[in-house]
């Protein structure tokens, strides 16, 4: 058994009752077995305020409140999550669906209607299986927040990029030279210019001087370019002559525009109270101090580790939960190795996309990425083989409350004689800059 499964289990307190909770949008189905009892009771609960506190109330004075009730729920994040989680008599593991629907599917293959109730299997996942089950325990309000904020920003980001695909797919349609005068569609600049001239048509109408005098405004102070942009306008063809299609475009143009413009302000919002949230945040000097974090990536990477030391045993057990860590599969005398799907999406991106980004002011990340490169490895296999060893590094560093430093791992690396030392070293010559660090005798 794991480490982090023995602790929690000793950690775990007596409770006097288990509910299984089958969420849904209006009403939710429970089922409850008090500690000594082989009787289940069931009811269904209204998404309702009122109701919820209602029956939690009820159900907290019935067991006498000196002992916590476990509580089973599909849904690991939610309204009703969020609406238990503020009672403190209630402890709630939340259940992937997926893991309820495969216990399900595997105990009862033939669907009848005499099966049990989804309630009654996630008090029996309760009931027998609550090693397998991780206890909410909520972070500081400091650490939710910037979790919270950092998770819309990214749902924020999602969206503009899914808006940006439809204006390009549309203007490769009926207006294929904006992509050619401009590289970025979602700027100040492009979403003024399609709001006012959505069409080749009405932009040619456009007289020099005016169009010059709306750069300018726009701060687009680079002459060549300027002109270069004018000479296209002046220049270019209609893609297609069906009126239409040109109409149709035209509004869904202008409508994707301002939906653009919209998600940029609010991405924006959110930044300034990322940024005010994390300036107070004490661990938030951990993750600032780290290659290739920046202003994006390190308020993330806080957000992942979050600020409960004892959440986490060792290292491992974080790269295994953030999906960063292969899968590892045996039958018979074969063997493979697989990329881990069952995992929290934000989080292994978070990982993967911050080890991207480190390569640039790492010295270290770079040689080892281009030495996973040689070895036959893909792009993103290689990304996620050097964001599982910065977990590692990160790791300590969380649990020591201490910065990482570039200087101190790399004299690290070169006293125990790691194999990235030779790369450094041999990295470092090609481009003749030599850090003292990684030549240090081990």
């Amino acid at each position: 058994m794991p480490k982090s499964e023995v602790s929690q289990q000793a950690q775990e307190p007596e409770f006097a009752a288990f509910v299984g909770i089958d969420w849904a949008d209006q009403k939710h189905a429970w089922c409850l077995q008090a500690v000594g009892s082989t009787q289940r009771e069931s009811g269904e609960l209204e998404h309702k305020v009122e109701t919820v506190e209602a029956w939690v109330t009820q159900l907290c004075q019935r067991f006498g409140g000196d002992r916590p009730v476990a509580v089973a729920l599909e849904q690991t994040k939610g309204a009703l999550l969020y609406m238990l989680a503020k009672y403190e008599c209630l402890h709630l593991f939340p259940v992937p669906s997926t893991m309820a629907a495969s216990m399900r599917k595997a105990l009862y293959p033939s669907g009848a209607k005499d099966d049990p109730t989804d309630s009654d299997l996630l008090l029996d996942l309760l009931l027998l299986h609550r090693d397998k089950l991780h206890r909410l325990t909520p972070d500081t309000e400091a650490t939710r927040r910037v979790q919270n904020l950092v998770e819309e920003r990214r749902k924020l980001v999602d969206e503009k990029t899914a808006q940006l695909n439809r204006l390009t797919s549309n203007l490769k349609i009926y207006f294929p030279q904006m992509l050619e005068w401009f590289e970025a569609l979602d700027t100040e600049l492009v979403c003024d210019l399609l709001e006012h001239w959505p069409t080749l048509e009405e932009l040619q109408k456009v007289s020099s001087e005016d169009l010059r005098r709306f750069f300018h405004q726009h701060h687009c102070r680079n002459r060549e370019l300027m002109e270069r942009r004018l000479q296209g306008i002046g220049q270019a063809r209609p893609a297609i002559q069906d009126r239409p299609v040109i109409e149709a475009k035209r509004v869904v143009v202008r409508v994707t525009v301002q939906l653009i413009r919209s998600l940029r302000a609010g991405i924006a919002e959110l930044d300034g109270k990322i940024a005010e949230a994390t300036a107070t945040h004490p661990d938030f000097f951990l993750f600032a101090s780290l290659p290739g974090a920046g202003e994006v990536m390190a308020p993330r990477l806080l957000a992942a580790f979050g600020s409960q030391r004892d959440r986490y045993s060792s290292a491992d057990e974080m790269q295994i939960y953030s999906g960063i860590a292969p899968v590892l599969e045996r039958s018979g005398k074969t063997k493979w190795v697989h990329f881990r799907r069952a995992c929290p999406k934000f989080l292994r991106q978070s990982f993967h996309e911050w080890a991207g980004h480190s390569m640039v002011k790492s010295a270290w990340a770079q040689a080892y990425y281009r030495q996973r490169r040689k070895q036959g490895q893909g792009h993103h296999a290689a990304v996620r083989a050097l964001a599982f060893k910065w977990i590692r590094i990160l790791f300590r560093c969380w649990k020591d409350r201490v910065a990482y430093d570039e200087k101190k791992y790399l004299a690290a690396l070169a006293k125990r004689g790691s194999p990235l030392r030779e790369l450094l070293v041999a990295s470092a010559v090609r481009t003749c800059e030599i850090p003292s660090e990684i030549v240090v005798n081990p």
